[in-house]
């Protein structure tokens, strides 16, 4: 009985190689073309058991291992299993147990099951499937449930979670897509990288094994060691720690915020970069930095900033706007220094400024005007060599004022509305109480002239005094009292009998048209009229691909080159959104 069971198997696969070489000699005899069905035909290379179940497999053989696996090969690609269902009229088999894949010596699959058509090249692997590769990046795993691999592509992808491992990275998704000519990644959904170095997460990110840059799209945030970056688009190299968003873009870098429509950061120099509305925020000093362009220096823990560049800080529940062609802050938080070079100019509400420079210290609480500097207090002018604000160390309130050499105040005769106070000395000294100018003392070689009214608005004279000390007291910003010190030698004379050329002391210049009245005056129209650089890739969007065969130096063309990766105005581009995949007709 065994004798006949082992012929009739015997048989059988007699006739299965019969039928095979007969329909390869038909088709051989229907088409001379190189692409024919036989180059498509799934090739039998170790069959081991043969066997037919026409009930649960109908019109398939059956092949199992014996001492060694069933192999099949497919242009240019070996399968090893335990048990193989092959469908030879439709060119597609199943897979079943300790199932491998390889192709070439680059690409290794294995899995428990896999389905595999010979027509489209599809294969679709189940049940702990690990993918490797061994690629000019180096070794690469990947492993899922659920693994489609489409030899014509190129390509595989999943839809049920994968984590990925490589020389740098771990990472996992819920949907992903390797191409393999590229060395690339296409990630979608709770995209995760676990680093040593840092963790980073996305809704969406391209991955380049053998760069290990990262493109993300989506909300995406990385955290490292000492920072912390949010970005809705951005690039970042994974090896270095370096990258820029350009979507709402954030950084979180020691005690600093950094927020702006291009961001740029590297983790090796310690800096970072934006470009276009830009807030940088002192998170100690609760100080605020807004511009076109800035740099953040960590080592040196100071931020440059120019390009309609302002700082904003709070004085008494009021904020205080600071300009200038260049700012420049320095320092740690209680030693911090900012600079305000060129075109300098400040505001808040009842006090306001311009000259060459502003140098303000968080030490020592003094605010210098430099060069040309002008003070406006209320109407009141004041000028002089140099002009110093000094603050509370303790409450961090304005505590008094000084103007260094050729002191001089100017204030429009409300009534008149034609002639001018003045006040003049060497040096003057005032004294705020509660955020207001309260007490003002002129001294040495001082000079007054002031117009003085009755309760009926009724001008009474114009006093003209030379002293050696004049003391003013100040109410709502206006002179509530006047005295003189130390032999007063003057007079109030009437309007008639004082000519107007000797209305004015000697120096008197009025600025009344440069006077600063809002927050918007501190910028010219220079400041106003900036034209922003485009950021590339938000409204152009080009093609990924390209752009990192740039960035790594395998692009042909020298004209269109691409900024490197740290080039602070570079920036990413957009990629359509990957979408799911749908189950193929491989079963």
């Amino acid at each position: 009985m065994a004798k006949i069971q082992i012929a009739l198997n015997l048989l059988r696969i007699f006739l299965f190689f019969l039928g095979a070489i007969t329909i390869g000699h038909a088709q051989e005899e229907k088409t001379s073309s190189k692409d024919t069905t036989q180059s498509k035909q799934i090739n039998i290379v170790y069959g081991a058991n043969f066997t037919k179940n026409e009930v649960k497999f109908p019109g398939a053989s059956i092949f199992s291992k014996d001492d060694k696996q069933v192999q099949f090969e497919h242009q240019g690609a070996d399968l090893w299993c335990d048990i193989a269902i092959y469908y030879q009229k439709e060119n597609r088999l199943r897979a079943l147990g300790n199932v491998r894949l390889q192709q070439g010596d680059s690409i290794e699959m294995t899995s428990g099951k896999i389905n595999y058509d010979g027509e489209t090249k599809l294969a679709k692997a189940f049940e702990s499937v690990l993918l490797e590769t061994d690629q000019q990046s180096g070794k690469m795993t990947l492993r899922t449930d659920t693994l489609y691999f489409d030899r014509e592509k190129q390509e595989s992808y999943y839809n049920s979670s994968g984590t990925i491992i490589d020389s740098t990275n771990t990472l996992t998704s819920e949907i992903g897509r390797y191409f393999m000519e590229l060395d690339k990644y296409q990630f979608l959904d709770s995209v995760h990288i676990d680093n040593p170095q840092y963790i980073l997460d996305s809704e969406q990110l391209d991955y380049y094994t053998t760069s290990k840059n990262a493109y993300m799209y989506g909300p995406s945030t990385i955290t490292g060691d000492a920072y912390k970056i949010y970005c809705e688009r951005g690039f970042y190299d994974t090896k270095i720690e370096s990258g820029y968003g350009i979507k709402n873009t954030r950084i979180d870098y020691n005690n600093r915020i950094i927020e702006g429509d291009s961001v740029y950061f590297d983790k090796a120099s310690e800096f970072a970069s934006a470009t276009n509305n830009i807030i940088v925020t002192d998170t100690v000093n609760n100080g605020i930095i807004r511009a076109h362009y800035a740099e953040v220096f960590k080592a040196k823990d100071s931020v440059f900033a120019t390009k309609r560049a302002v700082s904003i800080s709070l004085v008494e529940q009021d904020s205080l706007y600071m300009h200038g062609d260049t700012l420049m802050i320095t320092g740690k938080p209680e030693n911090r220094v900012l600079r305000a070079f060129r075109n300098a100019k400040f505001y808040k509400t009842d006090l306001s400024g311009k000259c060459d420079s502003i140098h303000s210290s968080e030490k020592s609480g003094i605010t210098q005007l430099i060069r040309n500097p002008v003070l406006w207090n209320g109407d009141n002018q004041m000028t002089g060599d140099s002009i110093h604000l000094i603050s509370n160390l303790i409450t961090e309130k304005l505590d008094s004022l000084k103007v260094l050499e050729n002191a001089f105040i100017i204030s429009l005769d409300s009534i008149s509305m034609t002639g001018y106070n003045q006040a003049k000395g060497k040096d003057l000294f005032g004294k705020f109480i509660e955020n207001e100018l309260k007490y003002i003392d002129l001294v040495k070689n001082t000079e007054v002239i002031y117009y003085m009214y009755n309760d009926d608005d009724e001008l009474i004279g114009i006093d003209k005094t030379i002293c050696s000390k004049i003391n003013i007291v100040m109410a709502n910003n206006d002179v509530e009292d006047l005295s003189f010190f130390i032999e007063p030698d003057g007079d109030i004379f009437p309007e008639t009998e004082l000519p107007i050329e000797s209305r004015k002391l000697k120096g008197f210049i009025w600025r009344g048209d440069e006077r600063i009245v809002t927050k918007e005056d501190i910028f010219d129209d220079d400041d106003n009229n900036i034209v922003l650089p485009i950021i590339r890739g938000i409204e152009n969007p080009i093609d990924i691909d390209a752009e990192e065969a740039e960035r790594t130096g395998n692009s042909s063309d020298p004209v269109n080159k691409i900024p490197p990766a740290n080039d602070k105005a570079s920036s990413p581009i957009l990629r359509p959104k990957l979408k799911k995949v749908t189950s193929s007709s491989v079963q």
